[in-house]
């Protein structure tokens, strides 16, 4: 079992009430903080705005929420050493790609919480510029760190090389709402001649409503199959080498199977082709 699947179990924990009498109710946030599911209160709020906490089987995405001292409160996945479950993905994607990271200043497009960003700085990134178009949503304890630039209400096809002091050899991306194809352009102007970008392929946010199903889940394997094909040739026209693609090693928040796709500016070496990639990530050859 390798050190990411050994996360991904769920781990129930029960607030018990007095027996007898009427159940009392409490925040969601200091519920998840008095059973242990978080060390503070400020992480609690974390994971339940990541929507990682579960009460009575549904997913709750607010702190303030009151529940009854009687509620199964639970973790999606254990506790994990990161301030978001995106820290677990992407440890994944680390570990697929063997990606080395000591001394990179890398570029974290759609940080939120810092998931990505805790990440990075745990395997060894000298800096990390944490970039999003929210405010208010990165780890107290990152924006504390002296490695990490917060640049709050940011647009990533707003950003321009002279933002950067150090320029980023590696740039992470997370986004919702918008496809990663329309992204991609706007990413090798602010990265190294030898850049590298591992992004999260999200196929909900590529394929067209039309193409979505029930939940906001997309469910069918050819459909990830030409999201994964779009984005790869996207990338060519780019002169993006693809140098790897590979199923998240969890799913998203509502239960979408997403991609990460590991690209690279430099022209050394031969990259694979976009349906050969597609057919290794989908087909099950991650």
């Amino acid at each position: 079992m390798s050190s990411v699947e050994g996360l991904v179990q769920r781990v129930p924990s029960v607030v018990d009430g007095p027996a007898g009498k009427r159940p009392k109710r409490v925040r969601l946030d200091l519920a998840v903080q008095a059973q242990g599911l978080a060390a503070s209160r400020e992480r609690a709020r974390a994971l339940i705005l990541a929507g990682h906490v579960l009460v009575d089987g549904r997913v709750a995405d607010k702190a303030g929420t009151l529940i009854a001292t009687g509620a199964r409160v639970a973790l999606m996945v254990p506790e994990h050493p990161y301030v978001g479950r995106g820290g677990v993905k992407l440890q994944g994607a680390l570990e697929k790609f063997a990606v080395p990271l000591n001394g990179r200043v890398c570029l974290d497009l759609g940080a939120s919480t810092g998931g990505f960003t805790d990440c990075l700085l745990q395997h060894g990134a000298a800096r990390v510029y944490a970039v999003d178009v929210g405010r208010g949503q990165l780890d107290v304890r990152l924006r504390a760190d002296l490695r990490v630039t917060v640049m709050e209400r940011t647009h990533a096809l707003t950003l321009t090389p002279a933002d950067f002091p150090d320029r980023p050899d590696l740039a992470t991306v997370d986004l919702a709402f918008i496809s990663l194809a329309a992204i991609l352009p706007a990413l090798p102007p602010l990265l190294t001649d030898s850049g590298e970008i591992l992004a999260l392929i999200k196929p909900q946010f590529e394929v067209g409503r039309g193409h979505v199903g029930k939940g906001g889940v997309v469910r069918d394997p050819e459909a990830h199959r030409q999201v994964v094909i779009k984005v790869g040739r996207r990338a060519a026209e780019l002169g993006l080498q693809i140098l790897g693609v590979a199923p998240s090693c969890l799913l998203g928040p509502k239960g979408n199977r997403e991609f990460f796709i590991y690209l690279s500016k430099s022209k050394i070496g031969t990259g694979l082709d976009p349906e050969e990639a597609a057919e290794q990530a989908v087909g099950g050859g991650a």
